[in-house]
């Protein structure tokens, strides 16, 4: 028993002072399974793109005294900490031109709405408000009018 616990002992303390001694930056020792897997750098780490969705959804009445529901989603880069806060900052802003844009339409263009005009404009609108960054796309999961019944 006794020569169970010194061993034990001797491993901890051999252990101890090689991590150390050893350089931070140094990899794995001893790689246990999944030795064929790349380990991540950090060039790919800001490369890992997110989906802002924190507008919600939005309920835009319209000329016609219909409302559109819609839902605007984008890419933007996770690892950019300043420019996910500025998103983050702007979303009342971003609910507001976008309901601007869609309640300024006439009523013959909400029949047919074209749907990359309006990411075109949406998009140069948010573009034009940002200072960090840019958004490259925008993405409408949910675009639905529903009439009043008047």
């Amino acid at each position: 028993m006794l020569f169970i616990a010194a061993f034990l002992i001797f491993i901890i303390i051999t252990v101890t002072i090689f991590g150390v001694v050893r350089s931070r930056g140094s990899g794995p020792i001893i790689r246990i399974g999944g030795s064929s897997q790349s380990v991540q750098t950090a060039a790919q780490i800001d490369e890992d793109i997110r989906i802002f969705s924190g507008l919600g959804r939005l309920r835009i009445p319209l000329v016609n005294s219909s409302v559109m529901i819609l839902s605007i989603s984008f890419p933007y880069p996770a690892g950019d900490i300043a420019f996910s806060e500025e998103l983050a900052a702007r979303i009342g802003d971003f609910k507001t031109m976008a309901s601007s844009y869609f309640s300024s339409l006439p009523e013959s263009a909400i029949i047919q709405i074209d749907e990359d005009a309006a990411k075109r404009e949406i998009l140069r609108r948010y573009n034009n408000s940002l200072r960090l960054g840019r958004i490259e796309t925008l993405y409408f999961s949910e675009m639905n009018i529903i009439d009043s019944g008047f």
